[in-house]
């Protein structure tokens, strides 16, 4: 047996980021510092996966919640974009390349998941094709910089889950989530608008579309804080916000919830809201951004 070292190559840096390190590192380093950390350290994140033109300086509200002194595992949950998953996904390699530097998967921790019998393997292929867990690589790898070589990280593509299957995998993570070395970065957009998107929710109270987007997310990002799933679920099944990480979402909810069971203290705050741009008629479409923290007290 070989012990080839497998990697997944940075498939979207050139085209969702700049290619070139020190370029990527400059304009981390501009979002970054125009940030407060409030919410350090932070146990978890829930940060947007577009393109950093669109999303960077929202994203960094997020990053800047992150201690590098005592993370030590970084999970990181994105959903499926282009493969139908009905469960979890691991990766099949053992680096995630980025213009920074390379990325460890943890095999210890793939390991005990594995274990479970709860997940699948994505390919190569299903792994270099999906940006989710991607865009949040170099983001991981600068907010660790300054511990670079000691820490891993978890890929999981997170796919359609059932309401069951979510509250599963929030107790299978629910143990992670309550070591203070572990972070979970949870990868997703939200309201994706207009008829590419085929979703034009529209309530014409709250003035132009976007004004009426801004409201319908706010309303979810106010549920998430609440850090209750079964109403995250309701809020979906009556509005279907197009909130493309909505089950890595429900996964990190079940799995605070079962914390909470046991006496554990946390609380949610989003810090940062953006909208790649403002919709005005039927013609124009968005996507939005979130970025906020989860502290344990």
């Amino acid at each position: 047996m070989s012990n080839r070292v497998v990697c997944r190559e940075a498939s979207h840096a050139g085209s969702w980021y700049t290619a070139s390190g020190p370029q990527l590192n400059a304009q981390l380093e501009g979002w970054l510092s125009q940030v407060q950390s409030t919410k350090r350290p932070a146990r978890a994140i829930i940060a947007p996966h577009a393109g950093y033109t669109y999303c960077g300086s929202c994203a960094a509200h997020a990053y800047k919640q992150v201690d590098p002194s005592i993370t030590r595992r970084i999970f990181i949950l994105g959903p499926s974009h282009r493969v139908p998953l009905s469960r979890c996904a691991l990766s099949s390699v053992d680096i995630y390349r980025t213009p920074l530097y390379d990325l460890r998967i943890d095999q210890k921790i793939y390991g005990e998941l594995w274990k479970t019998g709860m997940f699948e393997r994505m390919s190569l292929q299903t792994d270099e094709d999906e940006h989710s867990i991607e865009m949040h690589l170099p983001y991981t790898a600068k907010a660790m910089e300054s511990h670079k070589d000691e820490f891993t990280i978890i890929p999981v593509l997170v796919g359609a889950l059932s309401e069951s299957k979510e509250q599963e995998f929030g107790k299978l993570f629910s143990k992670y989530l309550a070591d203070p070395s572990n972070l979970f970065v949870v990868s997703s957009d939200f309201c994706h608008w207009g008829q590419r998107f085929r979703y034009s929710y529209y309530d014409e109270s709250q003035g132009e579309i976007y004004r009426s987007i801004e409201h319908l997310d706010k309303m979810g990002m106010s549920i998430i804080e609440q850090l209750d799933p079964v109403s995250f679920s309701n809020y979906l099944k009556k509005y279907h916000n197009t909130i493309c990480g909505r089950h890595p979402i429900g996964v990190l909810l079940n799995a605070i919830t079962e914390l909470q069971k046991n006496g554990m203290n946390m609380s949610f705050s989003f810090l940062n809201y953006a909208q790649s741009s403002q919709c005005r008629n039927w013609q124009d479409s968005s996507v939005s951004y979130a970025a906020g923290a989860l502290t344990v007290h």
